[in-house]
């Protein structure tokens, strides 16, 4: 026998509502995890994105598709939470005018290499595989006009040593 009331024609809504929120549900969780990033937890900020070259003395050219820390907020969060890093990515931390800096590991998940650029544009010192989550300041010990982090064991890797020349557009010497 037929029902006479009306929970047929409200069956179809409320399974289309279900569905319509899982949909967006799922895009939201895409959305999230793209906007995080495919290699890190968390909310990261959006950095500028460029690329930098690293001059060896021999004539060897190592390319570096980095991040850009400009902002106070930029230069806290870092490679924080990262778990992995490309060979050839990096991030860096520019610095105007020239000025000696402290780096620590603070949240930071995986092993860096720290090289602090001088105003001249050559690497004035390099700290191999920085201990993950070491709290111990890491100093320039010169003034720098950059820092930049690749993965731990990179720089030795790639042969590069202090006293190579960077160059990166509208950051260290080089024009746009």
């Amino acid at each position: 026998m037929p029902c006479n009331c009306t929970c047929r024609l409200k069956f179809p809504f409320v399974l289309k509502a279900v569905l319509l929120g899982a949909l967006v549900l799922a895009l939201g969780s895409l959305f999230w995890m793209r906007q995080s990033g495919s290699q890190g937890v968390g909310n990261r900020p959006h950095f500028a994105q460029s690329t930098l070259v690293i001059t060896g003395a021999g004539g060897a050219r190592n390319k570096f598709f980095v991040e850009v820390a400009n902002s106070k907020e930029e230069q806290a969060y870092g490679l924080m939470f990262l778990r992995a890093l490309d060979e050839d990515k990096g991030m860096v931390f520019p610095y105007h005018p020239p000025r000696e800096v402290a780096f620590w590991m603070e949240n930071t998940l995986i092993p860096l290499d720290m090289l602090f650029v001088r105003p001249d544009g050559t690497i004035g010192r390099i700290v191999a595989e920085a201990k993950p989550q070491d709290m111990t300041p890491i100093p320039s010990q010169v003034p720098v006009i950059a820092v930049i982090e690749i993965g731990g064991g990179v720089a030795k890797k790639k042969g590069i040593a202090v006293g190579d020349k960077v160059e990166m557009e509208g950051i260290l010497g080089t024009s746009r």
